[in-house]
């Protein structure tokens, strides 16, 4: 058996995964106080809380698998670790504004972009790794 270690996507998969865990349990502490099985019950603040968790659900998968397959293809260590740095704290700028109700939507709009800008960054750092 090989032994892989994966420290930079580790501690990527680790704060994000927490990201979306606290995200999720959000979304269920509004479900149980309304009583709300299924849906959104037209409730402004459920319906951000779901599509913050969703959003989370729908960006951080594809980044941390960028992230490991750049680090097991050796790919720059120091690039890896400043795009993860940049992923990690878009999504804490993005879950900020979806997890606190009355939180300025600048930081959704600069959390998306940084996650942008993250990911545009995996992308480009696993073609050139690739590519070498």
């Amino acid at each position: 058996m090989t032994d892989l270690s994966l420290p930079i996507t580790s501690f990527a998969a680790i704060a994000n995964g927490l990201i979306l865990l606290l995200l999720t349990y959000k979304v269920i502490v509004l479900r149980r106080r309304d009583g709300v099985v299924l849906g959104d019950n037209d409730d402004r603040e459920m319906i951000k809380a779901i599509r913050g968790q969703a959003n989370a659900a729908e960006q951080i998968p594809l980044a941390i698998i960028l992230l490991a397959l750049i680090e097991l293809q050796a790919g720059n260590v120091i690039v890896l670790g400043v795009l993860a740095a940049a992923l990690t704290t878009g999504r804490v700028m993005h879950a900020l504004y979806f997890g606190i109700h009355g939180t300025n939507w600048r930081l959704r709009f600069y959390g998306m972009l940084l996650t942008l800008f993250a990911q545009a960054g995996l992308l480009l750092a696993l073609l050139v790794t690739v590519a070498l």
